[in-house]
């Protein structure tokens, strides 16, 4: 009798450790998974070396219009 609870006992708390190992498991999966996705999306949003660089010139050529007609503009003062 008293062999036959201790086996009952240790089933139960294999059987629950084994449940709760299980969940982790699928848990972890699905955060990896969610993981791996946000990476992905991630790089699509990055930056090319080209677009910098146009995006930079387009600001220059900007302000050197400015600059342009800063200078028209002090020059029509004097």
């Amino acid at each position: 009798m008293d062999m036959m609870l201790w086996n009952s006992g240790l089933s139960l708390v294999i059987t629950l450790l084994a449940y709760f190992l299980r969940e982790k498991s699928a848990e972890l999966q699905r955060v990896t998974i969610l993981l791996n996705r946000t990476r992905e999306e991630m790089a699509k949003e990055y930056v090319t070396k080209q677009e910098v660089h146009a995006d930079i010139n387009r600001i220059m050529h900007r302000l050197e219009q400015l600059d342009a007609k800063l200078d028209r503009l002090v020059e029509s003062k004097k």
